[in-house]
């Protein structure tokens, strides 16, 4: 159904970027009635009649959104979303379900699958228009926001509600493949380093002379995702090393060190970002692990472990 002639002014993306709409439902009906819709929108519109066509179409253009039926012949609606969802270049697409199934199951399935939203048969195409809308649009805003991270360089992880890495930006990817090996995100240890970044706050991977690899939990975001922020560090130097004999945590680390250079619990959180509260409870744990009861006490050995 991609159209034969120039459509009308796309008011759903740019003159020149056009929106691209995948349909996949097998009635040729609904199909002729959503292109005719989407057009009248200002979106180019691509056409499948099973998951088979669908799959041929992502392979020659990745579209911006896909009504999908729920109900096919042969590989379903809830498959052919799990396929998209599981294939990287195509995870962001934003699959709104088409069914006349309004049972919850029916629909909490199809968010289990990736689906972001769901519309019932007969279709209503002012909502069905309304809600593709808002979802293309919330998609190419994460794109955007994804973009500008991958520019900027930053190691990022994005886990779904369940723990899977959702989405991570190129610079994340290279630090993990050099700490766990080629196509860490599924690999075991990679996966296990991660959540336990997210259950603790933070974790460390040593890398040896390339560095150390520390993953620090930003908090949630939308949906139940979590971000994961990673930052390589050079290898320890021998003082830094004399602190790691010490348990001392990376924060802990930090927060000592500061410490020895005078600076004062509201100095030391405006340094390193967070509140004099958060600051006090380190150095407790501090002052415990190395066995002193004060600040000029804790300072004075730190002093002897960050002596070169």
């Amino acid at each position: 159904m991609t159209p034969t002639s120039d459509p009308p002014a796309p008011s759903a993306g740019s003159a020149t970027t056009p929106l691209v709409i995948l349909v996949v439902d097998d009635a040729v009906d609904t199909l002729r009635m959503l292109g005719d819709a989407l057009m009248a929108e200002g979106y180019l519109v691509l056409a499948a009649r099973d998951a088979e066509e669908a799959l041929e179409r992502f392979a020659v253009t990745v579209p911006d959104g896909v009504l999908l039926d729920a109900v096919m012949p042969g590989m379903d609606g809830f498959a052919l979303c799990r396929h998209i969802k599981q294939t990287p270049a195509w995870s962001h697409v934003p699959i709104v379900f088409m069914t006349g199934l309004s049972e919850s199951e029916q629909i909490l399935h199809g968010f289990a699958c990736g689906g972001v939203d769901y519309v019932v048969k007969p279709l209503r195409i002012p909502e069905v228009m309304a809600r593709l809308a808002t979802h293309v649009r919330n998609a190419r805003v994460a794109r955007l926001a994804q973009a500008a991270v991958d520019v900027a360089g930053l190691g990022t992880v994005v886990l779904d509600a369940r723990g899977r890495v959702a989405w991570s930006s190129p610079q994340a990817q290279a630090w993990l493949t050099q700490a766990f090996g080629n196509e860490p995100l599924a690999a075991a240890p990679a996966s296990a380093w991660l959540s336990l970044a997210l259950q603790q706050g933070e974790a460390l991977h040593d890398l040896g002379r390339a560095g150390r690899l520390l993953a620090r939990h930003l908090g949630p975001g939308s949906l139940g995702e979590s971000m994961l922020l990673l930052t390589l560090s050079p290898a320890d130097s021998p003082s830094a090393q004399r602190l790691r004999q010490v348990a001392l945590t990376p924060r802990e680390t930090e927060v000592l060190s500061w410490l020895a250079k005078g600076k004062t619990n509201r100095d030391i959180a405006d340094i390193l970002g967070m509140s004099p509260r958060t600051v006090n409870k380190h150095l407790e744990h501090v002052f415990e692990k190395l066995g002193v009861e004060t600040r000029s006490a804790a300072a004075a050995i730190a002093g002897q472990l960050l002596i070169q």
